[in-house]
């Protein structure tokens, strides 16, 4: 084919695979100059400003110097609120001084984390120190931090930014090496974590503590409770920023073997055993970004942050859906194995996210194997090796430590898209893998194909395995879900309101409908349906229901 023919055959097909989702700046992270501004009608602690001024003017010359002025200024402050907690202004030059202190340290680079460091004032010499954690994951060499309020964020996926008001200074922890070793640990290989600090003074020794904002809502401060502060959204900005998922969703769609790596369950926050999983799965061309604007909005909600914990699943999205699940089942086995308390998960599966997420619920018994080969399995002549791969994805039993599932737009009949020029399309783009394709082949030589079927050469991509005529997904849906686990749908209809005629413009109401759903609700949305405000609030009435 003409190198030219194939280009132009590249863009068409990409641009009809991914349905109108292309791919735009998903976060866009702009430093600015924080300003100390008080509530309107109160007098400001002049002296405390002055010296924060003349502290951030002297940071890059005299770091030590700057740093001094500011302990002076936090340590008004913190004195002023020790007399009065209700002092709006001295919280505001409170939080404000704590967070300049971060901004001298990484600006200048200082380090008060390997050992204390003695910090000259006019007012006598400072020392600055932290209170040490016992999890090794929480010691602050690790990380680079900046303060929140040094930051502007946007973009397609970060639209609202979800804060708490409270005593401390939200800061950025971002790890300053990422680690090959986290993989076996189901964390992140770079970790991007929300902190708030709080700064306490025992004279002219300073001690900075480390809170988690989501596990933790409030702080004992000067014999008193109160409310952390908190920011929830920029962490996830920086982390959509720097790591920039939108550079592999294609690519691990038309070449899903060469990103076989990226199949993993990971953690988006420290593992807290009181607290019930929410396993994100993401759909075709897509990764855990998607995710965000559903993240940040349910984490602004205490109900929420209380009860729940949010993980994903991201895979190669060029896998036929049975193969991604068959490596699902392998990473809950992990998951079960590391954290044997584990209450049991939500499970919020979108798109191909949600056929995956319907094999979680089944049994499938010898039922699927019969439906494909028509024969028991000693009886296909099939390789070692393919009857492993089939074996390890028409065999499986429903996982016992998924409570509930959310499906959302979800094609669980399959969508005509699949079909046709975009089935062909997408057959002559995505690079099958090859354990894959073998397994195709070997399974039409070994059976007979239907008229209405597509033929299982084809089934080796993600988009024939969500095609109507898929043999796979035909024989799945004789197979009834175990009880027991309830389930709800989401559904999209671009706002016309026309169910149960209506499609989310990819997956028809007929395809995402399930009778005995605990609930059904349409949203006026395209397929994007995770990200429409209704079904985030109808998650999030879900969640808060069963939050107990």
């Amino acid at each position: 084919m003409p190198a030219t023919m194939r280009v132009a055959l590249v863009a068409f097909g990409t641009a009809l695979i991914l349905s109108g989702c292309a791919t735009s700046r998903y976060a866009e992270v702009r430093h600015k100059k924080p300003q100390i501004t008080g509530p309107p009608g109160i007098e400001p602690l002049a002296t405390v400003e002055k010296s924060f001024a003349r502290a951030i003017r002297e940071e890059r010359a005299k770091p030590l110097a700057a740093l001094g002025d500011c302990l002076a200024a936090l340590q008004t402050a913190s004195d002023e609120l020790k007399r009065n907690l209700g002092n709006a202004v001295a919280v505001r030059d409170y939080n404000f001084g704590v967070s300049r202190l971060f901004q001298i340290i990484d600006d200048a680079r200082l380090d008060p984390w390997t050992q204390p460091l003695n910090v000259p004032s006019a007012n006598g010499d400072f020392v600055l120190t932290y209170k040490p954690d016992r999890r090794p994951e929480w010691n602050p060499a690790l990380y680079d931090f900046t303060p929140a309020d040094e930051f502007d964020v946007r973009g397609k996926y970060v639209t609202e930014r979800t804060t708490r008001d409270g005593i401390g200074a939200p800061i950025v922890a971002v790890e300053r090496q990422a680690s090959t070793e986290r993989r076996a640990q189901l964390m992140p290989s770079r970790i991007f974590r929300t902190v708030t600090a709080i700064a306490r003074f025992q004279d002219k020794k300073c001690v900075l503590e480390f809170y988690d904002p989501l596990d933790q809502e409030t702080a004992s401060f000067y014999g008193c409770t109160v409310p952390l502060a908190a920011d929830f959204t920029v962490p996830l900005a920086v982390m959509l920023q720097q790591t920039d998922p939108a550079k592999y969703e294609l690519w691990r769609v038309l070449n899903p073997e060469r990103y076989a790596h990226t199949a993993a369950i990971e953690r988006l926050q420290p593992f807290n055993p009181d607290k019930t999983v929410v396993l994100v799965i993401h759909g075709l061309k897509d990764s855990p970004a998607t995710w965000t604007p559903m993240i940040n909005k349910l984490r602004s909600d205490p109900v929420i942050r209380q009860h729940y914990q949010f993980w994903f699943y991201s895979y190669p999205t060029g896998y036929p859906f049975p193969y991604s699940a068959a490596i699902l089942r392998e990473e809950l086995d992990e998951v079960v194995r590391q954290f044997p308390k584990l209450k049991p998960m939500v499970v919020i599966g979108h798109s191909m996210g949600g056929c995956i997420s319907r094999l979680l619920l089944t049994d499938s018994g010898d039922q699927l194997w019969m439906k494909i080969f028509g024969r028991p399995p000693d009886q296909v002549p099939l390789s070692r090796k393919t009857r492993e791969y089939f074996r390890e994805e028409l065999f499986f039993r429903h996982r016992p430590e998924i409570g509930r599932v959310i499906f959302i737009a979800s094609p669980l009949r399959g969508s005509n898209m699949a079909t046709g020029l975009i089935g062909g399309l997408a057959t002559l783009l995505i690079h099958e893998s090859t354990v894959s394709s073998e397994a195709s082949q070997e399974m039409l030589r070994a059976t007979n194909v239907r008229e209405e079927e597509l033929k299982p050469k084809r089934r080796a991509n993600s988009v024939d395995s969500l095609s109507p005529k898929s043999r796979f997904l035909a024989a799945m849906n004789t197979i009834p879900m175990t009880p027991g686990v309830p389930y709800y749908t989401i559904i999209g209809d671009r706002g016309r309101g026309d169910s149960p005629n209506s499609s989310d413009g990819v997956v028809p109401y007929w395809s995402s409908h399930m009778d005995g759903a605990m609930s059904e609700h349409i949203v006026p949305s395209d397929h994007s349906a995770h990200q429409n405000p209704e079904a985030i609030a109808e998650v999030s009435r879900i969640l808060k229901a069963h939050a107990r």
